[in-house]
């Protein structure tokens, strides 16, 4: 009999997600046949900014998230410098991405060692590794000893990361340093001497540690490499310009399909967010976001989630590192939970090497700012990358206030729910056919989750208080509850 496994909230990830799945036997195995991703919180970011001078609009994204809040950033001034046709200085540029690349960084090594690790090995009895449950951890005491100790030192270079964001962000999260027009931290020598520091000293774990780590747990987990897959379709914005009008990519925009080695264009008139599945207004349905509302409606028959549903030319688009390092031609391996974890460590060491080179691209007596003029009226969007994948901001400018603004996030893509036509978001498809041991400890289905690294903080963003709290609920289609335990 089908048996409907609810982890609600899904833990170590940056917000509120929960993810039901039924299980059910395929081919004499107990098998993930169907999935529900579940935003529970309601983001109204936008509304808050109607109205206001657009000048807020880089400070206030940035409160959409503490853990990528520099892409908010950086996604906010290409807006605001696109709508009024603008380009910033090459000091500029250079400087934007080196607190970005610096907010990459820090973010993958988050995520390895401290959000997605335990899922692998069984660590000390002690928290954060402790309570847990009993499933197949399979490294050594020993190979598990050094992740442990590693996890410590994973510590430190997150703060080393975060704050050589700082030197030039002015701070981290939130940096005030990005603004429409260029940026305002002055690129002083001892700045400069202070970051080449903080990447020497990265790129060493980089290279020496984190990624051999990740590699080894795929040595010791090999399932995991067609565990997770999806559909295979994957969409890049592209980040970190390398020229004056972004024409140039470190990472590259395009997208695939079926996992496929052709990269096709980005049409971001191909967008829109479906809600027939999502608590918002059928009459906000399938729109662009460039004409997007934000409209909850809450109840709504049929709906199960605070998140829209993006879609490009109708499919649904996976995003994220894997995304971009495939897209770009830095790593084809698979489509998988483990290649996601591999493609994410891959791009950490890249972007690390080319914030070393940036740095000295810098020029201390160089301008960092130019004047910026608010147009009276104008319509923009600006296309970068968080850590986690795609992120676009589309605003619309009426006599020199917002009158529209709209954000569509990563994980907006990956943990989309259903839509119009009932296909399933890329975490639901990635999740079909994954095994499931034991129902009452469904570390599986958590192992794929944390491999797209959700941020709900970003999808969603308040919460109506009191609710019944409820962790962890095993049932079956009656809806009557067998147990209930504590997730890990």
């Amino acid at each position: 009999m089908p048996t409907v496994i609810s982890i609600d909230p899904v833990t170590r990830l940056e917000g509120h997600l929960k993810i039901e799945v039924t299980v059910d036997h395929v081919q004499g195995r107990q098998t993930v046949v169907d999935a529900h991703a579940t935003g529970t919180l309601f983001r109204g970011l936008e509304t808050i900014l109607v109205n206001r001078t657009p000048l807020d609009a880089p400070d206030i994204t940035q409160r959409i998230c503490g853990v990528c809040p520099v892409s908010h950033g950086m996604a906010s001034v290409q807006t605001l410098d696109n709508a009024a046709k603008r380009t910033v200085t090459d000091n500029a540029r250079i400087l934007r991405n080196l607190v970005l690349g610096a907010n990459f960084v820090q973010s993958h090594i988050l995520h390895f060692y401290h959000l997605a690790l335990m899922d692998f090995v069984e660590g000390p009895g002690m928290a954060p590794w402790q309570p847990s449950w009993n499933v197949d951890k399979r490294l050594s005491a020993a190979a598990t000893q050094t992740l442990v100790n590693h996890y410590v030192a994973a510590l430190e270079m997150r703060r080393k990361a975060h704050e050589m964001g700082a030197v030039f962000g002015g701070r981290l999260p939130h940096p005030p340093a990005f603004v429409p027009g260029g940026f305002t931290t002055t690129p002083r020598p001892d700045r400069i001497a202070t970051f080449q520091e903080y990447v020497a000293d990265l790129i060493p774990f980089i290279q020496g540690t984190y990624l051999p780590d990740v590699e080894a747990v795929g040595r010791h987990y090999t399932d995991y490499y067609t565990i997770g897959r999806g559909r295979g379709h994957l969409l890049a914005y592209g980040v970190f310009d390398l020229n004056a009008t972004g024409t140039s990519k470190l990472l590259q925009r395009g997208r695939v399909v079926n996992a496929s080695t052709t990269v096709q264009s980005v049409d971001f008139n191909a967008i829109t967010e479906q809600v027939t599945h999502s608590w918002y207004a059928q009459s906000t349905d399938n729109l662009k976001p460039s004409v997007g509302s934000t409209v909850p409606q809450y109840p709504k028959n049929g709906a199960y989630s605070w998140l829209k549903a993006p879609r490009y030319s109708g499919g649904a688009y996976e995003v994220g590192p894997l995304a971009r390092m495939w897209v770009n031609g830095d790593y084809r391996r698979g489509v998988s939970t483990m290649d996601r974890h591999l493609a994410r460590a891959h791009e950490t060491l890249k972007v690390a090497y080319a914030l070393q080179q940036w740095v000295d691209q810098i020029d201390p007596a160089g301008e960092v700012h130019q004047r910026y003029a608010i147009p009276s009226s104008a319509s923009a969007f600006g296309a970068t990358e968080a850590p986690r994948g795609a992120l676009a901001h589309w605003v619309r400018i009426v006599s020199k206030k917002i009158a529209n603004y709209q954000v569509v996030t990563p994980t907006c893509w990956n943990a989309s729910p259903r839509d119009k036509t009932g296909a399933r978001g890329p975490i639901e498809e990635a999740l079909i056919g994954t095994p499931v041991l034991d129902i009452t400890q469904p570390i599986e289905v958590l192992r794929v989750i944390h491999s797209f690294d959700p941020c709900l903080s970003c999808a969603v963003h308040v919460m109506r208080p009191a609710e019944g709290a409820k962790i962890f609920h095993l049932g079956h289609y009656s809806g009557e509850a067998a147990f209930r335990t504590t997730a890990a």
